[in-house]
């Protein structure tokens, strides 16, 4: 079963879950190794993203020795459109940060063979070491990363139907709704519980709902999120809003 960490407010948590980064990045560095990241994009991971900016910029944070994979990225986008995440990691951190751009991955929205392109980035994943810590955020439906239900436990990085209430909940990152790509590709259940550690963010009164669900709900394929409770290694970085039905 997740652990559950309750903070005063989204700065807290962001500042929580990046000295925990930073005390990894640090730690694996000192012993000649990379630390293998797991990236989650949307509104709730931005303050994190500016603090692991800001441990760079004054307290002298390197990510050099750093290797990151995206969950998702939308089907039929590029890093040169604002929508992408590629665009959004760009800005948010990589741009802002010393990590070699190599080193950084997400799936490709333009891929003409996504059978081939998900194989690969699986492989990707297994070559680098595998995940040492994955960030998530959670969807109103119950998905992690995009793992719309149903999701099996056992799905692996795969093209996906983006489901209605998704579209309608990130149309605001687009100029219209109809703007919203109806597919994306995304990292399995089973590939992000296969992550040696996972840390979700959730914060505010609109996450208490599926909170909720994800931790009192048996794991079945119909919400996605309660697969965590079957992770070793698995902490829900949550506020008092977030955490009031649970």
């Amino acid at each position: 079963m997740p652990q559950i960490a309750l903070h005063s407010s989204a700065q807290e948590a962001a500042q929580v879950v990046a000295r925990h980064i930073s005390d990894l990045i640090r730690t694996r560095s000192a012993m000649g190794k990379h630390l293998v990241l797991g990236l989650a994009t949307g509104s709730t991971p931005l303050p994190l993203y500016a603090e692991l900016v800001r441990l760079h910029r004054e307290e002298g944070l390197s990510f050099k020795k750093v290797i990151t994979f995206n969950l998702d990225e939308y089907e039929g986008l590029d890093g040169s459109q604002p929508q992408s995440y590629r665009y959004y990691m760009n800005e948010h951190l990589f741009n802002r940060i010393d990590i070699p751009l190599p080193q950084t991955h997400i799936p490709d929205g333009k891929s003409a063979n996504l059978e081939q392109t998900c194989a690969a980035y699986e492989a990707a994943i297994q070559q680098a070491g595998g995940l040492d810590l994955q960030i998530l955020g959670i969807g109103s439906t119950g998905h992690i990363g995009f793992n719309e239900p149903p999701s099996a436990r056992d799905s692996r990085t795969r093209r996906v139907h983006l489901d209605a209430k998704t579209r309608q909940d990130n149309a605001i990152f687009f100029k219209q709704p109809g703007d919203v790509p109806h597919g994306a590709i995304t990292m399995g259940v089973a590939t992000i519980l296969e992550a040696r550690e996972i840390a979700l963010l959730a914060l505010g009164p609109n996450k208490a709902a599926i909170i909720k669900r994800a931790l009192t709900e048996k794991p079945h394929a119909l919400c996605p999120a309660t697969w965590l409770q079957e992770h070793p290694a698995c902490t829900f970085h949550l506020d008092a809003a977030s955490s009031s039905l649970v």
